[in-house]
């Protein structure tokens, strides 16, 4: 059943429940779902991409669950299925576009900057996330290091210290922050200096919560030494790693409640029924960052309109 010409104003942003159920369960029902299509990404969802087995071994077929909204494209038509009947399934690749398509349509060219500790995949998510809304990509560590010549970030850290490092990332952040249309990767400590937010502030900021846990383990099987803050020469990786960022945690928790936007794996994780996190692809990632984003926009609207009514 299609529901047509709902010609809602972009200042309403579709709600969408982040339900996605993986290959081992079949279930939570909703009361409705909906995803809102254009008649081409339709024709592409329903048509062309008939067929969603994994790609690989390590590939979920995915089943993601909507809560029916208001779309911001007047020109999209709402796919709407009753759950309870039967489940849609859809490709995370055409989500990824269709939900980028409608979020970019409010976006207003406003640059989104990616906050999170050392191993959240603020680079991994990031490439993803600027692809799907047609962004460029930044990582501000890199730009950072092109700055100074092509001194890694552990370079720099050894011969001139942290603050100097914060003092030439405040600045690329400066820089940065004046360009429309990008996707940057910030570095773990950019939430320590409230001039950084300042500049974050002419974007949107998005924060990916990983457990401490997950991180160590991320971080302990590449190795430390590209992490400057990571300091130790022996003993058992993992449990190093996680004093240490468990440390840095307790100085930055506070700041990360200050992002526009959340995204929560642990919640993700629950959602997408998988007890391991590392099987959540950087798509249902990036994903979940552009829903967390349509609830800010959709907020953020709302307030502007009981101020300016």
């Amino acid at each position: 059943m299609i529901f047509e010409g709902m010609g809602a104003t972009c200042d309403v942003v579709p709600r969408f429940s982040t339900l996605i159920i993986g290959s081992k369960c079949i279930g939570r029902k909703l009361n409705m779902a909906g995803v809102p299509l254009t008649q081409r990404d339709s024709k592409e969802c329903v048509t062309k991409k008939c067929d969603f087995r994994p790609k690989s071994a390590c590939a979920r077929q995915r089943r993601l669950g909507f809560q029916l909204s208001r779309s911001c494209n007047h020109s999209q038509a709402i796919t709407v299925l009753e759950s309870g009947n039967f489940y849609a399934s859809f490709d995370e690749d055409c989500l990824l576009k269709n939900k980028a398509q409608e979020v970019a349509s409010c976006l207003n060219g406003r640059s989104i900057f990616l906050l999170g500790m050392m191993g959240s995949g603020k680079t991994t998510v990031g490439h993803v996330l600027s692809t799907a809304l047609g962004y460029s990509f930044i990582d501000s560590d890199a730009y950072v290091e092109q700055a100074m010549g092509g001194t890694s970030v552990a370079q720099i850290f050894k011969h001139h210290g942290e603050s100097f490092f914060r003092d030439h990332e405040s600045e690329a952040l400066r820089k940065l922050s004046s360009v429309p249309r990008q996707v940057v990767a910030t570095g773990g400590g950019v939430v320590v200096r409230h001039i950084n937010w300042k500049f974050m502030r002419q974007g949107i900021s998005v924060f990916l919560d990983v457990p401490l846990d997950a991180l160590a383990r991320r971080i302990a099987k590449v190795g430390t030494d590209s992490r400057p803050l990571l300091h130790f020469d022996s003993g058992d990786a993992y449990t190093k790693t996680f004093v240490e960022l468990f440390t840095l945690t307790k100085k930055r928790s506070v700041a990360y409640e200050d992002a526009d936007a959340t995204v929560s794996l642990l919640n993700l994780a629950a959602n997408l029924h998988l007890d391991d996190m590392s099987d959540i692809t950087p798509t249902a990632i990036a994903i979940e960052a552009l829903v967390q984003i349509g609830e800010f926009l959709r907020e953020e609207n709302g307030r502007a309109r009981r101020v300016h009514p």
